[in-house]
């Protein structure tokens, strides 16, 4: 597993639940099919609403129109993040989105949990409120040897992340069942 995350930031605001992730009018795709599975991540956050990522409402689109990845590779947002039902879809279509980790100040336990089970990407907690901090665009690099992120962009600023602790393994795995194979729990 590669310790060291870079990519451009994506900055959301509170409470951004798993409707707005991926709206439920996209969830007719079969994400075991994979030419349907890359819907997900073309309307992945196509819901999310106005807030500070330039739409004339002052959002930029998380994904550009009839584009399958994003520009954004991670996506910092404040409290709550992933709240609403207990869609797996919802990291799954980050992931398909080519989004590498979520930092949040925390999580809906459901999503956190779907992240790290299904191997979609690392939701990483941050210590500080990085909304009012990172921008987005700006050049992040992750350092989950240090439980830090750097932000490039803006004189190589550190902030301290909580540790992964537990779910190390599971993510380093690639997800819940290849850790219980890899564990012996599962043949």
């Amino acid at each position: 597993m590669n310790l060291i995350l870079r990519g451009k930031a994506y900055v959301l605001d509170d409470n951004i639940d798993t409707d707005q992730i991926i709206p439920a009018q996209y969830l007719a795709y079969n994400p075991s099919i994979p030419e349907e599975r890359k819907f997900f991540g073309m309307y992945a956050m196509s819901s999310v609403p106005d807030g500070k990522a330039g739409l004339p409402d002052g959002r930029i689109r998380f994904v550009r129109p009839g584009e399958l990845k994003s520009d954004f590779q991670i996506v910092v947002a404040g409290k709550n993040f992933g709240s609403g039902s207990s869609r797996e879809h919802a990291p799954l279509a980050l992931a398909e989105a080519g989004c590498k980790c979520v930092i949040a100040e925390f999580y809906a336990r459901i999503f956190f949990r779907n992240s790290v089970n299904g191997g979609y990407l690392i939701p990483l907690e941050s210590v500080e409120r990085l909304v009012e901090k990172v921008g987005t665009g700006d050049e992040l690099e992750v350092r989950l040897d240090q439980a830090c992120v750097i932000n490039l962009s803006r004189g190589n600023a550190r902030h301290a992340l909580r540790p992964l602790g537990d779910v190390l393994p599971i993510i380093e795995a690639g997800g819940l069942f290849p850790y219980a194979r890899a564990a012996g729990m599962l043949k």
